[in-house]
């Protein structure tokens, strides 16, 4: 197939991941097929980006920090629709595939994978079609809808937000900052996600959060 985008031009990249070696060397390999016009190193950095240079697809770890991948392009797609996203992970875990593809046509593949796999998976995305790594392909797509609702439910975004930020170590004035809220409005929705959760410290949020896969535990 031939790599256009819709307005016939060769396809737009942007690149999201927080290594920032991987990601130039990403830049250095897509480059030789598709312009790529960006590298950013985290989420809140991508939905700025893509709303200034809105690429044909963007490329993104799913574990970035201080907005998770996939919590990154739900912001997107509520204001870009037409976005496409191919996911990268360290983690062959279903349920974030399933996440993932509650964003409709999209890639979900493994970092170690070949990088003719990462190209298959742009070349599907293009033509609007998915492509989930082999591993986790699920003949049961019920199962993944249900997995997915899993994945997100009992907090909202900001709570996702807040509970991602204070488990990645931020500080309480740098949280309010960058979501542009007060501190006291923070440490609300901390305490309130506390007692809900029944969390009573902070290594007990970090835990948290791991479980819910809004942060991972780097290799």
């Amino acid at each position: 197939m031939e790599n256009v985008s819709a307005h016939g031009t060769v396809p737009r990249l942007l690149i999201a991941d927080d290594h920032a070696i991987f990601a130039e060397t990403l830049r250095l390999y897509l480059e030789k097929t598709y312009t790529v016009i960006g590298v950013v190193l985290d989420g809140r950095a991508l939905v700025a980006e893509t709303i200034r240079l809105q690429p044909d697809l963007i490329i993104v770890d799913v574990g970035m920090p201080l907005l998770n991948g996939i919590d990154a392009a739900r912001t997107i797609k509520s204001q870009l629709p037409n976005i496409k996203f191919v996911f990268l992970t360290m983690q062959d875990d279903p349920n974030l595939a399933a996440a993932a593809l509650e964003l409709g046509s999209i890639g979900f593949v493994l970092k170690h994978a070949a990088g003719t796999e990462l190209l298959k998976a742009i070349d599907h995305v293009l033509h609007r079609k998915s492509y989930l790594t082999p591993k986790l392909r699920a003949d049961d797509w019920v199962a993944t809808k249900a997995r997915a609702r899993q994945y997100s439910r009992e907090m909202t975004p900001r709570q996702r937000e807040i509970v991602q930020m204070f488990a990645e170590g931020q500080p309480m004035k740098q949280i309010a900052g960058l979501l542009n809220l007060s501190e006291k409005t923070v440490e609300f929705h901390k305490h309130h996600i506390m007692v809900a959760f029944n969390l009573r410290s902070n290594a007990d949020l970090v835990l948290f959060a791991l479980k819910k896969r809004l942060i991972s535990l780097r290799p």
